[in-house]
């Protein structure tokens, strides 16, 4: 799915600020949503056409028949009963009043987001050992460092025995595994396998993508040939 259409991010960020998508789909948008400034700011478009709408409806209370209709379907035992407190009407309203006041400050919070760190964009061009597979990467991190996605800018040549693995490349000792990446599409790490420093160029001053077995390295080290690095420049 190519993140990168207008038409697909208005449509998606549409959906996720009105609350109707739901499921794997909300989980990956907002997976992606970190790292991709054209979600981001379809998302916000959305939020400044339809969060101030819950500032401006003044709120109605229901009349008394309808909270005596919903008590009957939700309750339809002896009306002469003593009413517990939790079915009265008093109960009710308040609760209905205290969801109407979150409602309107999620609302606020939403149309009005904290500022976000720009996403870092590292490009990872082809090796010396690399030059036969051609076609570069691009990785984008989130500012935050909790959202990491990648994909080639051109076709990559890979054999269908070999993957492609990430590493994060600190200045000095082992680089560390980031996971297997797409060697056509878009790839979405994790942010349980992201290092909490990633973005601390102390901890991490390159990416770099080697040829694997299908499964990864079984070594927890590189084992083929890097065939693509890029310099993590914050």
């Amino acid at each position: 799915m190519d993140y990168g259409r207008p038409d697909l991010a208005d449509a998606l960020a549409a959906q996720h600020v009105a609350g109707t998508l739901r499921g794997a789909a909300r989980r990956r948008f907002e997976a992606l949503l970190p790292a991709h400034p054209g979600l981001r700011r379809a998302t916000a478009d959305w939020q400044a056409r339809l969060m101030p709408m819950t500032t401006v409806l003044a709120p109605v209370a229901p009349p008394a028949h309808t909270w005596a209709r919903i008590e009957q379907r939700l309750w339809p035992a002896d009306a002469l009963a003593p009413v517990p407190w939790w079915r009265g009407l008093g109960f009710w309203r308040a609760a209905s009043g205290l969801a109407t006041v979150a409602a309107v400050s999620l609302g606020l919070l939403l149309a009005n987001p904290p500022p976000q760190q720009p996403p870092v964009v590292v490009v990872l061009q082809a090796t010396e050992a690399g030059a036969l597979a051609g076609g570069s990467f691009v990785a984008s991190l989130s500012g935050d460092g909790r959202a990491l996605v990648t994909r080639p800018l051109q076709p990559v040549a890979l054999q269908v025995d070999r993957s492609f693995e990430l590493w994060a490349v600190p200045p000095q000792g082992a680089p560390r595994s980031l996971g297997l990446i797409s060697a056509s599409g878009v790839t979405v790490i994790r942010r349980e396998r992201l290092p909490q420093a990633l973005l601390d160029q102390r901890h991490t001053a390159a990416l770099a993508v080697s040829v694997e077995p299908p499964g990864g390295s079984p070594t927890g080290a590189p084992t083929g040939p890097v065939v693509f690095a890029g310099k993590l420049q914050l």
